[in-house]
């Protein structure tokens, strides 16, 4: 590209991130002022007017017609729409997630905002010496899991992809050093860090629904994608334990968090972490909590090339 076309479009585009950014944090400080059920309602339905008009969109539309070919239009329209009143909710999270997480061990079930499935596993992990790795998926509000498990006595380091644009980015990190634990962003030096981690028996999460242009050839609905192998490795070489972990939305404003029992990778005949075959097992796992909740996973990301 020509030198002084490259400067113009790189200028253009961090202007477009600003102005983008700026309208994002002006919106979520609006809904600040609200109490938090009524902001999270107001973000749900802002981003279902707003989601449909831009380029993304499509994509979720088509994401969603490669997933569940037994659709009609209408079905696949809904959900996605749906989809984007979720997306603003967790935008809108990100500023309440002091408020949402009032989970009490002491309060009787289906009092408050949150309900947790897997309290002894926590109790019995926290006093565990073996290193863990947990897993979610973009699936409700996940940035509430690491909040949970520090409620456990657990202290887990997070692995996050953060967003294309760096002024959301900052705040992102900001936001969520604060309120969820550790975090490793992930680029060049993240493995090492995450070894570092768990070479000391300590704990991660990682987000393992994400595409990975050189990673292990695997499915997902079915259809051909790549995913990060990193997970496995790290389980390969440090031997720790693998937990499912995810976030339901529920009625009225609830929440339900779910740690599940530990999750066996596949190995090879030798013995070692098969990690195509463990890649693949991941994918499945994800792929049955978005089935159940199809409205609540992030549609407009390419999971699949296009």
């Amino acid at each position: 590209m020509n030198p002084t076309l490259a400067k113009a479009w790189k200028i253009q585009k961090k202007t477009r991130d600003y102005v983008a950014a700026k309208l994002l944090f002006a919106i979520l400080r609006v809904l600040r002022l609200f109490p938090a059920q009524k902001g999270l309602r107001a973000a749900d339905r802002l981003a279902r007017l707003i989601g449909p008009l831009t380029s993304r969109h499509k994509l979720a539309l088509d994401n969603l017609a490669l997933a569940y070919p037994e659709k009609d239009r209408t079905w696949i329209e809904a959900t996605a729409r749906a989809n984007w009143g979720q997306m603003g909710r967790i935008a809108a999270e990100y500023v309440f997630l002091d408020e949402i997480f009032d989970f009490d061990p002491a309060r009787p079930p289906g009092e408050g905002l949150i309900e947790v499935e897997g309290i002894d596993l926590f109790l019995e992990l926290r006093d565990s010496d073996k290193p863990i790795i947990f897993f979610t998926g973009h699936l409700g509000c996940f940035e509430l899991l690491p909040i949970c498990a520090a409620t456990f006595g657990l202290e887990v380091t997070a692995l996050f992809r953060q967003p294309n644009n760096r002024y959301i980015a900052r705040e992102v990190q900001t936001a969520r050093k604060t309120r969820g634990g550790h975090l490793v962003p992930s680029k060049a030096g993240a493995a090492w860090a995450l070894a570092s981690i768990l070479d000391r028996r300590g704990n991660v999460g990682m987000l393992v629904d994400q595409k990975f242009a050189k990673g292990a050839p695997t499915t997902f609905f079915g259809r051909p994608c790549r995913t990060n192998p990193l997970l496995p490795k790290l389980v390969r070489q440090f031997n720790c334990d693998v937990y499912p972990a995810r976030s339901i939305r529920l009625p009225n404003g609830r929440y339900r968090l779910e740690l599940q029992p530990r999750l066996e990778l596949p190995r090879t005949e030798t013995g070692e972490i098969d990690i195509p075959a463990s890649c693949q097992t991941l994918n499945d796992v994800v792929e049955g909590w978005v089935r159940e909740h199809p409205e609540q996973w992030m549609w407009f990301h390419r999971r699949w090339q296009l």
